[in-house]
């Protein structure tokens, strides 16, 4: 049963310890009969019989309630607080208090330690129960909606969660399927359903399933209350692809598939109705078996504090040591001189047992070093940053009417540290929405719009299809008027092209109204052909078992359908057989050109070239292509193949394979027409969003369910895969070996081209040479040893991997992961295809493990639950595919492109800031608490505190608490425009830079020193001043009031300084801390409370006296100052000498601002001229990246349903394509500049007045095209002074482009390189360089 606890949908961050009371769904042993099989407590073989509850309740299946809270009314508080004492700091803070609760060894008051506990506990208390609120509310929605379920002969509505296995319930069009059931009998002839499974496997295509003939007649309710078949199947299992069962009714057994089955979490569409056997039933169902575990998930930075707090405990520890061993000195030399007039304690009897009192004295008294206040304000901080992504406007989509939502709060710093994104595709990258493009025919290319002058023009309106063709689909944009203007005149292969696409496809029309049409097509390229082809004059109509008719330039025309041989991933390409209305028998044939090419007659050998031509053309503008082809056949031929056939269709064994062997024999000596060039929509954003991540040093790895071709052509249209890119590694192997030795060849080519770039480096050679090796269990001798990660990274080239989903459950096994892993990670781009929900999960789970790096996953269907659980950070993407993803999800927003302000803004913020926050938090309370270490030296280590026990207790929760959040709430180092044009300033997260153990060491050693002078120099100078009568200030409670001062004006200066931006609030909180602290410490000192309680408030007045002495003022000035100095001393020095590029950023902005004029920014013609000039080299290298559109059929097409007759419900899908095409030019500009700049380009020489007037500028590129220039002589000299630094500097650099290996002159272009990469393969310039492509100077005349 445990495994079954495992796979459900359980609370997010829900210890496992939690399960068994949780989700009692614990099924006794006893009452099970013989019939299902148990082997250690897991279900072995289901039995379920209809219409009797009787008989399945004895097996105590899981009924269909989901439940994801984690507590009721009467757990809450035992539960709650029980989990908050996991938690090492609280379970820390009630021993403390436990401590304090003995007078023997206390020296401060029990409440010094039970408010701010108390105040904590409350706190979390308050946000667990809200969230678990919410979750409540969620499953009582889930739980409640409406089925009609079968009982008694008559159908009544219950709700979800009283379904129980063995139920018969009725669906109806556009309702959810509530649990997984077997269909029995649909409103569609022949028992056919149609659903859409994208909350399963991302996919919003229509599918088909059919229940069994012998029960597709039961139909109405009356015969489906007779029925009491029993069903024998699986256990339940995450494999969606399969069922495996068998109905036993009427002493008959079915064989029973995943074709019979309606899983929980599709829809039913174009279905009137249905009913089906509930199978599996909440958590058993394969959605619930698909979400995983829910992981609770810490930040690098929750665990690094947990062991710091280790730490601090092991020090203070040392500390209560050191100072009892000083109380046992003192007490044997000193103390005992006191004994007659000063004896000890009756408990204590000698001076060890002093000593051993006095350790736990000082460990209460130096508990602040790790206070209680630390968690509690990292989790509102958390919980600041978390509501500005909510109420970010700019991650508001308004088409969708979605706002972005943080749905924890615990993982917001972690977000400025990834390393690897994980995405889906279908839903997440794409839009599945696919439009006509171009085309070529006969030899002519379609679709570019020319000017005069031969250039393509912009801003063009148009075609109007509605004036001369009432049936066209007012959603399809063309622009072309010579494609319109070649069918009206009558061109024969124009009209043939488009008859092609009329007539070869499996799409169902409906029409609803007199000529209003709605396609139902299995995959979105096909809509697109066929609404294309209906735009034009070739209207698809309607169809039967055997005819298709279409309306051809006016004229209904009805073709005899003779055979349609169907699409697969093997045969990519599909035909079909018609006969026209003159009795002709003609072929048609679209398919990927690689195969359709092979199967042409030898006399199309000019126009096939032509057409490839066109195809590479379209390839480099990241189209999806087809060609297309016919063939005609004589009677003779038909009635010859046609008897072949039909034996094919009808063959018990191996009919796949004789089917594909009648095809191929058919499909051969075609004509090529021409081919087809179709346009899948990206997201708005993604290629932008893509470059400007890969520029941010983050790898984008893409898993996805569909084939290889899909992911590829979703690849090149995003600019994951480029054809400029070195090489592209296809990994296909079905075995183990094969996989082995695919990877040790990818590698191979690696450092052959590496060591061919780079001029034969024979060392770095070497070292690869052993990394091609690692693994591959080939060889005689001892297998080499792993080479570092970061050797195979090194490798200067830009490579992708794409594998499939066999190979990649080889490459995931234990002796081939890291072997895997290491050639991935040497990719600039991995994609994984065909990969299963767990193979996603385990993907990301590898390199978790061995890259040690933070991950972050996003998707946007169920079968995404699994990797956006496993994964450091989970996104869901909130689209058309349902909410499982979201629901699973940490983050959710609508567009894929608001993952980059989510990253490089509020990441990169709130690592900051979280940063920044626990780097003063430590310094601030070492500096509060030493000092308690040095006084005990002082006062014959008696555990004497040195400040009242009411400024201890108000230090943290009061004075210090609200400046320190608002800096972590608020800070910035540079505007959120400026983190978006610079991506390289997320690098310092993703090297945790900014807080580590490092860091740490030296905010402890600021915080020691503050103390050292907070408690020396009052000592010092009070121990020998008096006041103006005489009177002597050497008393304790004038050093405590001095001390206490010092500290708060030190720490509230030291704030000031590390606070970057500054608000109102900053402002209020900083000086109105100080505030409270005097009018507090003034209060506790005054009459009036004294009056009120005499023996809690002892110093009468002393505040006033004290501070009312001017040299107390000037110990206080001086302890400041003697704090302070060194620190800004250190922060001067560091950014004069070693800046950060975020430094550099905020440098040259005010430089900018104060030598911009006012009229705008000059020189744009000459960055113009730029780009213009590497628009022709860009082009250079375009292979053949051909991608066909038949990338989108995920599955074997209708083909054998439509000819069966069994389908001839006119149903509807309605196609969507109103989205706004995505706009690349920049990017396509960044690559041909990279192409300009690259060694084998020789540039011009500049002229002197160039020369010279880049000598004096230097231009300020940034990533979204922006260019400033920063003129005059400070900006140079700093940059100049940049330039000292290594590569490996995070810095702004302004760099001189010349080829200096070839020898070649200078270009004289200065260029800023404000992304400097890291690794051993960088370049200044280069077209291997794996920095981002120089960008085109700007005069600086304008300045």
């Amino acid at each position: 049963m445990k495994q079954r606890w495992d796979n459900m949908t359980i609370p997010k961050d829900i210890p496992e310890k939690w399960f068994p009371i949780i989700l009692p769904l614990k099924r006794k042993k006893e009452g099970l009969t013989n019939t299902t099989k148990i082997r250690n407590g897991a279900e072995e073989e289901r039995r379920v019989r209809a219409n009797d509850r009787e008989y399945n309740e004895k097996f105590q299946y899981a009924n269909n309630c989901i439940m994801t809270s984690k507590y009721n009314i009467i757990t809450f508080l035992p539960v709650n607080l029980f989990e908050q004492f996991q938690e090492v700091a609280n379970t820390y803070f009630l021993f403390l208090l436990i401590l304090q609760l003995i007078p023997q060894i206390s020296s401060l008051s029990w409440f010094t330690t039970i408010v701010p506990l108390v105040l904590v506990l409350s706190i979390t208390a308050v946000k667990d129960a809200t969230d678990d609120y919410f979750r409540h509310k969620s499953d009582k929605q889930v739980n409640n909606r409406q089925s009609q379920v079968l009982i008694g002969g008559i159908l009544q509505n219950e709700k979800w969660l009283n379904v129980r296995v063995g139920d018969i319930i009725k669906l109806e069009n556009n309702q959810f399927v509530a649990a997984d059931l077997l269909l029995l009998s649909s409103s569609e002839p022949h028992g056919l359903c149609y659903i859409e499974t994208a909350e399963l496997d991302g996919e919003t295509n229509m599918k088909v399933r059919q229940s069994l003939s012998v029960t597709s007649e039961l139909g109405y309710p009356n015969n489906l209350a007779q029925f009491d078949g029993e069903v024998v199947c699986e256990p339940p299992n995450n494999k969606l692809d399969r069922f495996c069962g068998t109905l036993y009714w009427k002493d008959c057994k079915y064989p029973l598939s995943n074709q019979n089955m309606l899983l929980r979490g599709c829809v039913l569409r174009n279905t009137e109705s249905c009913y089906g056997l509930v199978i599996f039933a909440g958590p058993d169902t394969k959605l619930m078996q698909n979400s995983g575990r829910t992981k609770f998930k810490r930040t690098s930075i929750d665990r690094l504090m947990n062991t710091l707090v280790l730490w601090i405990f092991g020090f203070l520890v040392c500390m209560g040591v050191i100072l009892a061993i000083g109380n046992a000195v003192w007490e044997k030399e000193v103390g005992a001189l006191f004994q007659s007039f000063l004896p000890w304690d009756p408990p204590v009897d000698n001076f060890l047992f002093s000593a051993f009192l006095s350790f736990w004295s000082y460990v209460i008294i130096l508990n602040t070093v790790v206070p209680i206040s630390l968690y509690v304000s990292v989790e509102v901080i958390r919980l600041g940053h978390s509501y500005f992504i909510n109420w970010d406007r700019r991650m508001f989509c308004s088409r969708s009417n979605t706002a972005a939502e943080a749905r924890t709060t615990t993982l917001n710093e972690e977000l400025g540290q990834v390393e690897y994104i994980f995405s889906d595709k279908t839903g997440t990258l794409t839009q599945n929405i696919m439009t006509f493009k171009k085309c070529s025919i006969n030899g002519h290319t379609y679709g570019e719009v020319l000017d005069i002058l031969g250039t393509q023009q912009k801003r063009v309106q148009p075609l109007d299809f509605s004036a001369w063709n009432p049936l066209a689909d007012q959603g399809f944009c063309f622009y072309d008027q010579s494609l319109l203007e070649a069918v009206m005149v009558g061109e024969p292969a124009v009209h043939e092209f488009f008859r092609v696409l009329s007539l070869c496809h499996t799409v169902m029309s409906e029409e609803k109204s007199v000529g209003e049409l709605v396609y139902k097509a299995q995959s979105p390229d096909e809509g697109a052909l066929v609404t294309a082809a209906r735009n034009f004059g070739f209207v698809f109509r309607s169809r039967t078992p055997s005819t298709v008719t279409t309306q051809e330039l006016g004229k209904a025309v009805t073709y005899t359908l003779l055979a349609i041989l169907d699409f697969n991933n093997i045969r990519k390409r599909m035909s079909v057989i018609v006969r026209n209305p003159e009795g002709r028998i003609r072929l048609y044939c679209k398919g990927a050109d690689t195969v359709l090419f092979e199967r042409l007659h030898s006399c199309n050998h000019e126009i096939m070239n032509i057409t490839s031509d066109h195809l590479n053309e379209y390839a480099g503008d990241g189209l999806r292509t087809l060609a297309v082809a016919y063939r005609d056949l004589s009677e003779e031929q038909w009635e010859e193949w046609s008897e072949r056939f039909r034996g094919a269709d009808k063959a018990t064994d191996c009919r796949d394979d004789r089917l594909a062997a009648a095809y191929e024999e058919i499909e051969q000596d075609m004509m090529l027409l021409g081919a087809t060039a179709v346009e899948d929509k990206l997201q708005e954003g993604v290629p932008e969003t893509i470059a400007i991540l890969s520029l941010a040093n983050i790898k984008v790895w893409v898993l996805t369910g569909d084939k290889q071709e899909t992911a590829v052509n979703i690849g090149y249209s995003c600019k994951m895969l480029t054809d400029d890119m070195t090489e592209i590694f296809i990994v296909n192997g079905h075995t183990v070996q094969s996989v082995r030795e695919e990877l040790r060849k990818a590698r191979t080519r690696m450092l052959e081209s590496a060591h061919t770039r780079d001029g034969g480096k024979e060392v770095e050679a070497q070292g690869l040479g052993s990394a091609c090796a690692f693994g591959n269990g080939c060889g005689g001798g001892a297998a080499p040893q792993a080479p570092p990660s970061s050797l195979l990274e090194s490798i200067s080239g830009e490579f992708a991997l794409v594998i499939s989903g066999h190979s990649l459950a080889h490459a995931l096994e234990a002796d081939m992961e890291r072997e895997f892993l290491e050639t991935a990670c040497a990719c600039r781009a991995v994609i994984c295809c065909r990969v299963t929900p767990l193979q996603k999960a385990l993907v990301v789970e590898l390199v978790k493990r061995h890259k040690k790096a933070v991950t972050l996953a996003i998707g946007d269907g169920a079968n995404d639950v699994s990797m956006i659980k496993t994964a450091h950070i989970g996104v869901g993407i909130s689209g058309q595919e349902g909410i499982q993803a979201v629901l699973a999800s940490d983050y959710s927003f609508s567009q894929f492109r608001f993952l980059q302000r989510l990253l490089l803004v509020h990441g990169r913020w709130s690592y900051l800031r979280m940063c920044r926050f626990l780097c003063y938090f430590f310094y601030k309370n070492f500096a509060f608490t030493m000092v308690h270490f040095w006084f005990g030296f002082f006062c014959g280590f008696s555990a004497q505190t040195v400040y009242d026990q009411y400024f201890i207790t108000l230090y943290n929760i009061v004075y210090t608490s609200l400046p320190v959040l608002a800096m972590g709430i608020f800070d910035q180092d540079v505007p959120e425009q400026r983190s978006l044009e610079y991506p390289k300033l997320y690098e310092p997260g993703q090297l945790n830079l900014l807080f580590n153990k490092r860091e740490f060491f030296i905010c402890i050693a600021q915080g020691i020193y503050t103390s050292v002078v907070l408690f020396f120099i009052p000592y010092g100078v009070l121990s020998y001043a008096t006041q103006s009568n005489g009177v002597p200030l050497a008393d304790y409670q004038t050093f405590a009031v001095t001390t206490a001062t010092a500290l708060v004006i030190v720490v509230s200066v030291q704030i000031a300084l590390d606070t970057g931006y500054w608000t109102a609030i900053n402002h209020f909180f900083i000086w109105g801390s100080l505030g409270t602290y005097f009018t507090i410490l003034f209060a506790m000192h005054s009459s009036v409370l004294f009056s009120i309680f005499p023996k809690q408030f002892h110093f009468l007045g002393s505040a006033h006296n004290t501070l009312g002495q001017p040299v107390v003022w000037l110990t206080i000035a001086l302890a400041t100052i003697i704090c302070i100095a060194p620190v800004l001393a250190f922060r001067f020095l560091k950014l004069d000498l070693k800046p950060q590029l975020s430094d550099t950023v905020r440098y040259t902005q005010l430089v900018l601002q104060k030598k911009r004029k006012p009229g705008g920014r000059a020189g744009r013609g000459v960055g113009g001229s730029g780009v213009a000039s590497g628009s022709a080299l860009g082009r250079l290298g375009r292979g053949g990246s051909r991608r066909s559109g038949y990338a989108f059929a995920h599955q074997e097409g209708f083909g054998e349903l439509i000819t069966s007759g069994k389908n001839m419900r006119l149903s509807s899908l309605a196609l969507a394509s109103f989205a706004s095409r995505h706009s690349s030019s920049w990017i396509d500009t960044l690559r041909r500049k990279k192409h300009a700049n690259s060694p084998g380009v020789q540039n011009t020489p500049p002229t002197g007045d160039d020369s010279a007037a880049s000598s004096q500028a230097s231009p300020l590129t940034t990533v979204n095209g922006r260019q400033d220039t920063v003129a005059g002589e400070a900006g140079l000299q700093f940059s100049e002074h940049v330039l000292t630094h290594s590569p490996d500097d995070i810095a702004l650099g302004v760099l001189r482009c010349a080829d200096r290996e070839m020898g070649g002159s200078s270009t004289g272009t200065v260029q800023e390189a404000p992304f400097v990469w890291r690794g051993s393969g960088a370049r200044i310039s280069g077209a291997s360089s794996p920095g981002p492509p120089p960008i085109a100077e700007e005069t600086s005349s304008g300045e």
